[in-house]
């Protein structure tokens, strides 16, 4: 058991027989009173992100994941398929599970994935991912008036990014995938 005022973002807890990992924690002390604990927390299994406040004080139960390095194999319509590095098995991920990640997947891309008691319950990217520009509008002189010299390109994935003007078609483009910002041409 952990006390709350331990929780920090990326930590992961087991409350009522779900599990939750902590997206974003705050703590609140008022001028008279308990201290309260607030954390936007989200499902582990079945992905529902809400914000839960607990008292100073209070108690949950750790737990330990593990970290497996895969690579992703494919998508085939159902499921994204993934092979442990190490033992070559094939474990594959619902699209539920997966969510709006499948946008930074690419065939062969190295990851790891999140484990708890053996069971996959998410998967942990890389902080960035460089890919390739498939469709890219042409940019017009003075466009920089109005839009701040942007426009919004489409990844090899179907990922659309804000991109400067200057980005071209079939251009590698590194993106962040925290938050899905452009940060550089490669």
């Amino acid at each position: 058991m952990i006390d709350v005022n331990d929780l920090r973002r990326g930590s992961a807890f087991e409350l009522d027989g779900d599990l939750f990992k902590v997206l974003e924690y705050s703590h609140n002390k008022p001028g008279r009173g308990n201290a309260t604990i607030r954390v936007k927390v989200v499902n582990l299994h079945s992905g529902a992100q809400f914000e839960r406040t607990f008292q100073s004080g209070a108690r949950v139960q750790d737990i330990e994941l593990e970290l497996v390095n895969v690579q992703y194999l494919y998508h085939d319509g159902d499921f994204y398929n993934f092979m442990n590095n190490t033992t070559y098995e094939q474990i594959a991920l619902s699209e539920d599970m997966v969510g709006d990640r499948k946008w930074y997947l690419r065939e062969n891309m190295e990851l790891q994935l999140v484990t708890y008691e053996n069971d996959p319950i998410d998967i942990d990217l890389p902080p960035n991912v460089e890919m390739k520009v498939v469709d890219s509008p042409m940019a017009i002189a003075g466009d920089t008036a109005a839009g701040g010299g942007t426009k919004v390109v489409t990844m090899e994935t179907g990922l659309k990014v804000t991109a400067p003007l200057f980005v071209n078609l079939n251009d590698t483009l590194r993106i962040d995938t925290r938050t899905n910002e452009y940060i550089t041409r490669v």
